[in-house]
């Protein structure tokens, strides 16, 4: 009896073969297990953890006071300190800066689907 022509078909089946490693090279296994969230948030904790004690370190070593002043206030800090501050708000205006990016994208975004581009 022939089958209907217009029946779905399932597909032909398909046989994962590994791939033959070069001569002379030893095959190298490949792993089941890939790469999570998990464990990329484990890793940029303990990077964190890491970059934390490096900076506490540093301004353990940097204890000397200096003076400071800017827009007419003066003030004494220890240096390592300050140079921390100066960190901090460079990052916090960095991510200010692509917040607003981000925001600006998302809104053309918007606009061009309700335009429907």
């Amino acid at each position: 009896m022939p089958s209907d022509p217009l029946a779905p078909q399932d597909p032909p089946p398909t046989f994962d073969v590994p791939a033959t490693p070069p001569a002379g090279k030893p095959a190298r296994p490949t792993s089941a297990v890939h790469r999570t969230r998990a464990a990329a948030l484990w890793l940029s904790l303990a990077l964190g953890f890491l970059i934390l004690v490096v900076l506490l370190i540093f301004i353990a070593q940097n204890t000397e006071s200096a003076e400071f002043a800017f827009l007419g206030w003066h003030w004494s800090l220890p240096l390592g300190v300050a140079i921390l501050f100066a960190a901090v708000a460079g990052g916090l205006l960095t991510v200010a800066v692509g917040a607003v990016r981000i925001f600006q994208l998302r809104r053309a975004a918007k606009k061009n689907l309700k335009a429907g581009l």
